[in-house]
């Protein structure tokens, strides 16, 4: 199959969000072909580069969304009459749709007339060659203005004021510059036999033009729900600005989930919000993310072995790793190991992770002062230089070279957070043989199932309860342990993610009726001379030889219409 693959700040490009994942996906399904087209988020993202691609990449094309320049579009008063006209439609969608929250998808009026004003926009743009000049123009500002003020409009987009309208307008463009775009060709996203959207918004627009314009199949994988992340943005602007833009996203969003063949949530958690969201449940099939357990086999395998033996792990080390920041609630964790620490003197708490920017950077500084406060340094006689039990360390370090040496170091690995998506330090952790302690938060109970202990957040005392019976039990530790690497292998590994995807591109491709007509010897279409699995390569899609009788030697036989190979190219 041909694949084009849609993403919104990372693959290809380096350090991009998600593109461990996107690349394990396209160097597991070599036997597919794909295409990518993604979008940039910045100058510097685009400096860094793209990671090194695969063979089965065929084609890149690529488009920043921090940026547009003037396409010299004019537009005449025919198309200027089409653009007041659909945009005039979309932004009274805005302003009529329901409060974020008050039903569990758009009304149906509101949402069939924001889907046509956005594919009528697309197809103005198709025919005109862009619409950056246009969603930028005063005529635009003004649309939106009287849908603002036009009768059965919320209270809130009527209390708009003028910098408000600027605003949204503002980024209403940002958000609709991929209608602007020249990918909605035969040759372009026309030829690709399914669109996959690495995550939901902005990055599965195309492939929501692409089913416009050609009928092209969408798959959308939303690891962290977008929607989501815009209902919780935005906190210093005016209760205008936000009611319109999440009016916006949201029937954005309900279109591509009504587009979508399938949607694939990475976890519960983000199931959950997508059906809220408005997605059929039909079409909904969890996918855990695909994680690479080869750099922990030999720290799971030997903790395996050493079930029946005594430890060479310390076994009074407790280890917290991963990203430092507020969210992370290492002031709970360092209250909670004064408890077990009262409880086993002789225990350690190693915390490893660097600060998550300036916000990070404060914090660790106060957890730090935290850590000397409550643990002042201990030593075993006057003479003696004593040694805090808490130490604050960085992957690359001493005996923290990589994320397998730091697990390989302690028997317990805690979680703490107060909030978290998809806890991919606990299925390193359960790779890695260990029994956690984890905070009930995001989708940490999906992940952990039976294996490890829970704990409501922001309760230090259930932490270090928690902790201390583990400490104290070698024989249960080695058992969570055991049960949480076999899980782990079974669940989240890149082999069962990349199978999955496989199966769904299969399905979703059989599902599809054929796009490229056969046609009969007279050049008319035969409608019903190829079933959907046609698309699916193979020996069974190949044209079967039939007899002729004689009485209908006359007849041309009908015939497969060729279909030309896909053209391999890299636009930077």
């Amino acid at each position: 199959m041909r694949i084009g693959l849609l993403t919104e700040g990372g693959y290809p490009y380096v350090g991009g969000e998600g593109g461990v994942w996107c690349d394990r996906l396209v160097r597991g399904l070599d036997i597919h072909e794909f295409d990518v087209y993604a979008f940039s988020t910045g100058q510097a993202q685009e400096d860094a580069g793209w990671v090194e691609l695969p063979p089965q990449v065929a084609r890149v094309r690529t488009a920043p969304l921090w940026t547009a320049e003037e396409d010299g579009v004019v537009h005449g008063r025919r198309a200027r009459r089409r653009f007041t006209e659909h945009y005039g439609d979309l932004a009274a969608a805005l302003c009529s749709a329901a409060e974020p929250g008050t039903a569990a998808e758009p009304r149906t009026a509101e949402a069939d007339r924001f889907a046509n004003a956005l594919h009528g926009l697309a197809e103005l743009g198709r025919d005109e060659g862009g619409l950056v000049a246009a969603l930028r123009s005063e005529r635009a500002v003004r649309a939106l203005e009287r849908a603002c003020r036009a009768p059965g409009a919320r209270r809130t987009a009527r209390d708009a004021r003028v910098p408000d309208l600027l605003a949204v307008a503002d980024h209403l463009e940002r958000a609709l510059r991929p209608l602007s775009l020249d990918w909605y060709e035969e040759d372009g996203l026309g030829a690709v036999d399914l669109c996959h959207a690495a995550s939901g918004g902005v990055a599965a627009l195309p492939g929501l033009l692409a089913h416009h314009f050609f009928g092209v199949p969408l798959l959308v994988t939303e690891y962290g729900v977008r929607l989501r992340t815009h209902y919780l943005t935005r906190p210093d602007a005016s209760p205008a600005v936000r009611s319109l833009l999440a009016a916006f996203h949201g029937l954005l969003t309900a279109e591509t989930y009504r587009a979508a063949s399938f949607l694939v949530p990475g976890n519960a958690h983000a199931r959950r919000w997508q059906e809220r969201c408005g997605a059929d449940r039909a079409k909904l099939l969890t996918i855990h993310p695909g994680m690479d357990a080869a750099p922990f086999a030999h720290v799971g395998e030997d903790a395996g072995e050493d079930r029946d033996k005594p430890e060479r792990r310390d076994p009074h080390t407790l280890v917290w790793i991963g990203r430092v920041e507020p969210a992370k609630d290492m002031v709970s964790l360092l209250h909670a190991f004064a408890e077990v620490r009262a409880a086993e003197p002789g225990t350690r708490l190693r915390i490893v992770g660097r600060p998550s920017g300036p916000e990070g950077e404060a914090y660790l500084g106060h957890c730090r002062a935290l850590a000397a406060q409550l643990f002042p340094d201990e030593a075993d006689g006057p003479h003696a230089v004593g040694q805090n039990p808490v130490s604050f360390e960085q992957l690359g370090g001493p005996g923290a070279e990589t994320t397998a040496d730091v697990h390989a170091g302690g028997t317990v690995t805690v979680l703490s957070s107060v909030v978290e998506g998809f806890p991919a330090g606990l299925i390193e952790a359960m790779f890695c043989g260990r029994a956690t302690v984890s905070t009930d938060v995001g989708a940490v109970v999906e992940v952990i199932g039976g294996t490890g202990l829970v704990v409501p957040p922001r309760n230090p005392r259930a932490l270090a309860e928690a902790c201390v019976s583990l400490l104290r039990d070698p024989e249960r530790r080695a058992r969570l342990g055991a049960a949480a690497r076999a899980r782990a292998l079974e669940l989240f590994s890149v082999e069962q993610n990349v199978a999955a995807f496989h199966s769904l591109y299969l399905e979703t491709v059989a599902r599809t009726p054929v796009r490229r007509p056969v046609l009969g010897g007279a050049g008319d279409p035969l409608p019903f001379a190829a079933p959907a699995e046609a698309h699916v390569p193979g020996h069974w899609t190949e044209p079967t030889p039939r007899a002729v009788p004689t009485w209908a030697a006359e007849t041309p036989e009908p015939f497969m219409e060729p279909v030309a190979e896909p053209v391999t190219e890299t636009v930077r």
